[in-house]
């Protein structure tokens, strides 16, 4: 323990005595269904580092990836690489790269993209 947080914590599957439906694992290293920490690895994951289905966090690899580096399927942040990529820099199949500046025509045309599909 590291200022009352674990340093590694692993919750996989349901817990019947806390009536979790999915392991939440929370550490400096948290690996699990839901992961929150430092370095996180799950099926949602929320960290500086975060590695999943679903990842939010400064550098982020996964299906669906938010974060300033954002790497996967559906990646949205500053630098965002993926099969469908937006950010300031962005390269993908489908990407839009912008300065700061075109970032409101990005939102007007969302709706419209979003009806080819």
């Amino acid at each position: 323990m590291l200022f009352g947080v674990p340093l590694v914590d692993i919750a996989f599957g349901p817990n019947l005595q806390t009536g979790e439906r999915y392991g939440r694992a929370r550490g400096f290293i948290a690996i699990g269904d839901q992961a929150k920490g430092c370095i996180a690895v799950g099926g949602a994951a929320y960290g500086f580092i975060a590695i999943g289905g679903s990842a939010v966090g400064v550098v982020a690899l996964g299906g669906a990836s938010f974060g300033v580096l954002a790497l996967g399927g559906l990646a949205l942040g500053a630098v965002a690489l993926g099969g469908f990529a937006a950010g300031i820099i962005a390269r993908g199949g489908l990407s839009f790269a912008s300065s700061t500046s075109h970032i409101a025509g990005f939102i007007c045309a969302l709706p419209y993209l979003l009806r080819q599909f």
